[in-house]
Formats: structure tokens, sequence, C-alpha cells
């Protein structure tokens, strides 16, 4: 996950927040956590922490998540379930799992927020590293 937020140039915190190993969801500063679903890993890493907690709109809605993949699932399930956009400073992240994990390919419509510059259907920086990453498992065979 952290290596696709470098690739589109995006901000780790704008998908994690991190708070101590054994901080309780009332105890969370929620004037640091975003609007949009936060993963917030109880932990110095999400590679080491073995607890999670999910916030939406600034309120812990699940405070004992214990795998990251569960987290980022249960994330990544609240933009549909809630029906938020994606965040502009998560679009491409969010846009590339949507597709290549979860396997939603609506032929038109994105689900990144509006600004007032015109977008594509689909992000060409997202159908870059598709066509890449198909491109090298071919190379494979």
């Amino acid at each position: 996950m952290l290596i696709l937020l470098a690739y589109f140039d995006e901000k780790e915190d704008a998908m994690f927040c991190y708070v101590e190993d054994t901080c309780l969801a009332g105890e969370v500063q929620m004037d640091q956590v975003h609007m949009t679903p936060t993963v917030i890993v109880c932990g110095q890493s999400c590679f080491s922490a073995s607890r999670f907690m999910l916030s939406v709109d600034r309120n812990v809605v699940h405070d004992n998540i214990p795998s990251f993949f569960s987290a980022l699932w249960m994330m990544f399930g609240s933009y549909y379930c809630f029906n938020i956009h994606y965040p502009c400073e998560l679009a491409s992240t969010l846009e590339f799992l949507q597709r290549c994990f979860f396997s939603i390919n609506p032929e038109k419509g994105t689900k990144v927020e509006k600004t007032h510059t015109s977008r594509l259907h689909v992000n060409p920086r997202v159908l870059t590293l598709i066509q890449e990453l198909s491109d090298h498992e071919w190379q494979g065979v």
C-alpha cells in the first residue's frame, strides 16, 4: 500500500493516522483524522501493528480490527457503503485498488470528488500502472 501511495505521489497521512499502540477509541485526537474513511494504526507502522481502527466522518466506527488487510478492506468498503467520493489526495491509489484488487470497473463515471477541472473517466496514471503490470505478467509466461 505504501508503495502505491509513493508511486502516485499521494500522502500516507491522508489514508492512515498513527496513534500509540495502547490507544483506545475515545483517546484518538479526532482533529488529526480526516473526514473520509481513515485507517487508524495502533502502533508505529502498519507492518508491525497488531490492532487497527476505522474512522468515518471523524467517528471511530470499529475499534478492534486485528489485521492490516481487514482494516484496508473495511476502509475501502466504507467508500461504497456510505457513498463517499474518493478525496483528490488519494484518487489514484483508491482507483487502482478499486480496479485491480476489487475488480470494480465501471464503463463510465468515477468516485473521485468533483473539482473545477475536467477529469477523464479513468485516471491515466492508473491505466499506465495496470498496463505495465499486465505487460510484466505476460513477460514471465
